[in-house]
């Protein structure tokens, strides 16, 4: 099994995307007047918003404490911590937000959580929202356990938050189109290239590197490379002369064309689709997550509100025509809701020189 790699995309998207935005002009105005609405020219999409994070992010250094996107509003908030980072951050065309703490501060107590509550069943990463690391539990985690992490909270004050979910936390093995391997089925993610050569990826808990892949009843390929835990990403290679196209099953009868790969931002409208449960939807709610899965923890995830059911594994998480995710794994269904974990598809991309296509 390989370690796992911090990349530089990764590194970026920690500082940058770990921050949202909630949208609200800083505009003096007389009680009696009514506010002026945004010019469209002063409104951002997701991809936009994204891209200021990253600008503005990287300009103000250590002056920022985490970015996010507000729907409603259709602006970038930046969280900062004194009033001169927050005038930095207006010339710049984003909302500034003034918070308790900065982001080193919360990457100090990752560390601390990283080190001292690594308990199946738990998760956590930073919410810009709420300038907190928001720490879940799902219902394992009870007795020891629980006043073991409990304590460990404790230790860590304001800066962290505690939610519980009632479902558990696992892979979800059993998937856009259903692939099949030693009896197992995932879901196929994005189709792409590796030096020109025809190849897909998927979730690294679906198999091993070597397993032989099928679909329909028909052989298509074996695993190249699989990581898991650390990561949750596979490469499986393409045999014979049958088309790929970069699409994903809307499983309606049509397709969505995926045309490139694109980080996600905290507020982002997502889809998924899967083999179990078809087609999804949602919101990305946190960045960077750390999952601590029974078979070991996986970092580095998306978060959503959209929900998976075993088979899903694999499974494409996208926004319009661009490769978001792939599914990981979380707790609860598509009856009650729940929370689902996606691979980052850059990544992944990057790990296997592959390219969308």
């Amino acid at each position: 099994m390989k370690h796992r790699r911090i990349t530089k995309r990764r590194t970026a998207i920690a500082g940058a995307a770990a921050a949202a935005v909630v949208g609200a002009a800083f505009t003096l105005q007389s009680a009696t007047a009514t506010p002026a609405p945004p010019r469209a020219a002063d409104l951002l999409s997701a991809p936009a918003a994204a891209k200021l994070a990253s600008s503005v992010t990287s300009d103000l250094r250590g002056d920022t404490a985490g970015a996010y996107y507000d729907t409603e509003a259709r602006k970038l908030v930046v969280n900062v911590v004194d009033k001169a980072a927050a005038d930095k951050v207006r010339e710049k065309g984003a909302v500034a937000k003034v918070v308790q703490h900065t982001l080193a501060e919360l990457k100090e107590a990752r560390t601390t959580l990283s080190d001292k509550a690594t308990i199946p069943g738990t998760s956590w990463s930073v919410d810009p929202r709420k300038n907190k690391i928001v720490v879940t539990a799902d219902r394992t985690v009870k007795g020891g356990k629980l006043r073991k992490l409990d304590t460990v909270l404790d230790s860590l004050g304001s800066k962290v938050a505690l939610q519980r979910t009632s479902g558990e936390y696992r892979p979800f093995v059993a998937g856009g189109d259903a692939i099949t391997s030693g009896g197992g089925r995932c879901s196929l993610g994005f189709n792409v290239t590796v030096g020109g050569e025809p190849a897909f990826i998927t979730a690294g808990h679906c198999g091993k590197k070597g397993s032989e892949w099928s679909a329909d009843g028909a052989a298509i390929g074996a695993m190249e490379d699989s990581q898991f835990p650390g990561n949750d990403f596979a490469l499986v290679k393409y045999s014979g002369d049958a088309e790929h196209p970069s699409a994903v099953n809307l499983y309606n009868g049509s397709t969505q064309k995926i045309t490139k790969a694109a980080e996600a931002t905290v507020g982002q409208k997502v889809k998924r689709s899967g083999s179990t449960t078809q087609v999804h939807g949602g919101e990305v709610t946190g960045l960077n997550e750390t999952v601590n899965y029974s078979e070991g923890t996986v970092e580095g995830l998306i978060k959503t509100n959209v929900c998976a059911e075993p088979g899903d594994s694999g499974g494409a998480l996208f926004a319009g025509s661009s490769a978001v995710g792939l599914t990981s794994g979380g707790s609860g269904d598509c009856s009650a809701g729940g929370t689902t974990f996606f691979q980052p598809v850059p990544e992944a991309l990057e790990e296997f020189g592959a390219e969308i296509g």
